[in-house]
C-alpha cells in the first residue's frame, strides 16, 4: 500500500481531535452521496424515458419510412416494390397512403389524420399492444370495410362501436376545388366507412383513423400513388443499416429514415434535456464537495507539527500533497461509493418491483420507466474524480508549504 495512502488513511479513522474536523468531513461524504445518488438515479429515468418513447414509436411508426424526396405522392412501380425486397433485412414492405381528413358521425365532425394501409399491416402487429375496444380488421368476413379509429377521434366524435348502423363518414376535398365550404357536399368526396376497433398509445397519436388502402385511394384520388411506404425489418436487423442500404439503392428521388430518424427532434430533446440535468447535478456535487475543501484546510493546521515531523523523516513537498489528496479521495469516494449503490439499487427495484406509479393508464407501461447505462456510472465516477482533485489540490498544496516553512 502507498504511504500517502496508509497515512491518509490513518487521518481518516482517527480518533483524536476529530470533533469539528470530523462533523465537516462527514457532511460531506453526505453530500457526496446524495448528489451521486440523485445523478444515478436521474440519469437512469432519462434513458427509461427515451426507452419508453422508442417503445411508443414501434407501436405506431414504421421501422424504416420511404417518402418522396419532392411532393406528397409517388407512383409504385414493380421495379421500385423489386429494389426494396431485394435488400436484405426487409421483411414487409406496405403500402400507404396519409392526409388530412375531415370525419363526421352523426352531427359530429372533426380533423383527422386519414392513413390508408394494405394488408400487410395486420401482419405487423404494431397495434396489439394498444387496443383497447373491438378489434384490428380492414375487412369483415363479407368484404366490409372498417376502420381502426384513434381513443381521441372516437371521443371527438361520440362513437360507439355497438351502434352497427351509424358509419363514420370520410370526407376529403375534390381535386380542383379551391375553397373550401364544409357545408356544400360537392366540395368533398365522401366514403362510409364502419368503426371496428379504438386504439390508444398517447396524444400525439390521438388524431387517427387507420383505413383500407383501397378505401383512401378512392377518396383522395390518388390512383396508384402512394404518399409513403412503410418497412418493417427482420428481427436482429439493424434499421439504421437497413435504411442506408436503401438510401443507397433509392437514389436521391427519395427520402429513407428510420424510426429514431423520424423521430429525431423529441430524442434529442431528451438527450438535450439529460445533458443539462448532468451538469445541474455535477455542480450541486461540487457544492457538497467544497465541505471537503474546508475539512482538509483545517486538517492541514491540525497536522502542521505531523507535517514538520515528516519533512524532518525526509519526506518531499510531493509525498505531502499526495497524502492530503488521498485524504480528499477517501472523503469524496466512501459517499460516491455509498451513492452509486443506492442509486442503483433504487432503479434495480423500480425495474424488477416498478413501486412508483406513473399516476396514469397506459397500455405500454405504468411504473415509472428506468434504465441502468454503465457509462452514465463511469461518467458519474469521472465527474466525481475531478471534483475531488479540483477541491483537495489548493489545500494540499498549502498543506506541503506550510509544513516547507515550518521546518525552515
Amino acid at each position: 500500500m502507498d504511504l500517502s495512502y496508509r497515512i491518509a488513511k490513518r487521518y481518516f479513522f482517527s480518533r483524536n481531535k476529530r470533533s469539528f474536523i470530523s462533523l465537516i468531513a462527514r457532511i460531506a461524504m453526505t453530500g457526496v452521496a446524495v448528489g451521486t445518488m440523485a445523478m444515478v438515479v436521474v440519469l437512469s429515468v432519462f434513458n427509461g424515458m427515451e426507452d419508453l418513447n422508442r417503445k411508443i414509436f414501434k407501436t405506431f411508426d414504421s421501422d424504416v419510412k420511404i417518402t418522396p424526396f419532392e411532393g406528397k405522392r409517388f407512383v409504385i412501380s414493380d421495379s421500385l416494390m423489386k429494389v426494396i425486397k431485394s435488400v436484405e433485412g426487409v421483411k414487409i414492405v406496405t403500402q400507404v397512403i396519409e392526409d388530412n381528413a375531415l370525419a363526421r358521425y352523426g352531427n359530429q365532425q372533426t380533423i383527422i389524420r386519414l392513413k390508408g394501409v394494405d394488408s400487410t399491416f395486420i401482419e405487423k402487429g404494431q397495434l396489439d399492444t394498444a387496443l383497447i375496444e373491438g378489434s384490428l380488421r380492414l375487412y369483415g368476413t363479407n368484404g366490409t370495410p372498417y376502420a381502426i379509429i384513434a381513443e381521441g377521434v372516437r371521443n371527438a366524435l361520440s362513437i360507439s362501436l355497438a351502434e352497427i348502423f351509424t358509419p363514420v363518414e370520410l370526407l376529403y376535398p375534390r381535386s380542383g376545388t379551391k375553397t373550401l365550404n364544409i357545408t356544400s357536399s360537392e366540395a368533398f368526396n365522401q366514403i362510409p366507412i364502419r368503426p371496428g376497433g379504438i386504439f390508444f398509445i398517447e396524444t400525439r397519436y390521438d388524431d387517427y383513423i387507420i383505413a383500407p388502402l383501397a378505401v383512401v385511394e378512392s377518396l383522395m384520388q390518388y390512383q396508384g400513388q402512394r404518399s409513403a411506404l412503410e418497412i418493417q425489418t427482420v428481427p436482429g436487423y439493424s434499421e439504421k443499416e437497413v435504411s442506408n442500404v436503401l438510401g443507397d439503392k433509392l437514389g436521391k428521388n427519395y427520402v429513407v429514415k428510420d424510426r429514431d430518424a423520424l423521430n429525431a427532434d423529441l430524442l434529442r430533446a431528451i438527450r438535450v434535456e439529460k445533458l443539462f440535468v448532468a451538469v445541474t447535478l455535477s455542480l450541486i456535487i461540487l457544492v457538497a464537495a467544497i465541505n471537503i475543501f474546508f475539512s482538509l484546510s483545517m486538517l492541514a493546521i491540525e497536522k502542521k507539527k505531523d507535517v514538520s515531523m515528516l519533512y524532518a523523516l525526509g519526506a518531499t513537498p510531493a509525498l505531502i500533497r499526495k497524502i492530503f489528496l488521498a485524504e480528499g479521495a477517501i472523503v469524496a469516494f466512501s459517499g460516491a461509493s455509498v451513492g452509486l449503490l443506492c442509486g442503483i439499487t433504487l432503479c434495480w427495484l423500480q425495474m424488477q418491483y416498478g413501486f412508483i406509479s406513473m399516476g396514469m393508464e397506459s397500455s405500454l407501461v405504468d411504473a415509472y420507466p428506468v434504465k441502468l447505462i454503465w457509462s452514465d456510472i463511469f461518467f458519474t465516477g469521472t465527474i466525481i474524480v475531478m471534483i475531488t482533485l479540483a477541491v483537495s489540490y489548493i489545500p494540499a498544496r498549502r498543506a506541503a508549504e506550510t509544513g516547507l516553512m515550518a521546518r525552515v
